[in-house]
């Protein structure tokens, strides 16, 4: 049976537990190196990316973090963790497990109070929209060719994607009761 880890150093850790309980599937908090040992996936939360950042690389858990994503190792990263994923962030110098070939900028719509829902067209997850919360959300500048787009802002921006067996979300699809994002990690995951 598929188990799933969730670093649980701070931030929306339990809404994904609760989701991919939901979907059937085993979780574990991860929050020691040793955790990492029996789960066949990752996923980073949203929350504070400097406080997660920080609180990694006093548990160890960065060069761990960092030698699995090289080595192919699943990890979904949603606002917080899209950050912690990204190889480059515009506006601030924290460290990263730098995975992904994309450039991203913190806070890109501004403060709590300017948090949104919208719906957006996710074509791997169906025709469906699928409705995604963004509170205090980054945005992908840039990409390279190897990073595929899931979904955009009517605006054009990215806010979803995936390298490989990395996805991120500048979005929380933890806090919908929609779990086709989470199903769709879990794909990932089984491949």
């Amino acid at each position: 049976m598929t188990k799933i880890g969730i670093l649980s150093l701070q931030g929306a850790f339990a809404e994904h537990a609760a989701s991919l309980q939901k979907l059937g599937v085993e979780t574990l908090a991860i929050r020691l190196p040793q955790d990492l040992e029996d789960v066949d996936g990752l996923i980073i939360p949203g929350g504070e990316s400097t406080t997660i950042s920080q609180l990694a690389i006093n548990y160890d858990l960065m060069k761990i973090l960092k030698k699995l994503a090289q080595n192919g190792f699943p990890m979904f990263g949603t606002c917080a963790g899209l950050i912690l994923l990204a190889r480059n962030i515009s506006d601030s110098k924290i460290e990263t497990i730098g995975a992904m070939d994309i450039k991203v900028k913190r806070n890109a719509f501004g403060r709590q109070i300017d948090s949104f829902e919208a719906l957006l067209p996710i074509p791997v997850l169906g025709k469906i929209p699928f409705p995604a919360i963004f509170i205090r959300a980054p945005i992908i500048e840039e990409t390279n060719s190897t990073v595929e787009i899931l979904a955009r802002l009517p605006n054009g921006s990215p806010v979803a994607a995936r390298q490989g067996n990395l996805l991120v979300s500048a979005f929380h699809p933890e806090l919908s009761s929609d779990l086709r994002f989470h199903a769709y990690f879990l794909d990932i995951v089984s491949r």
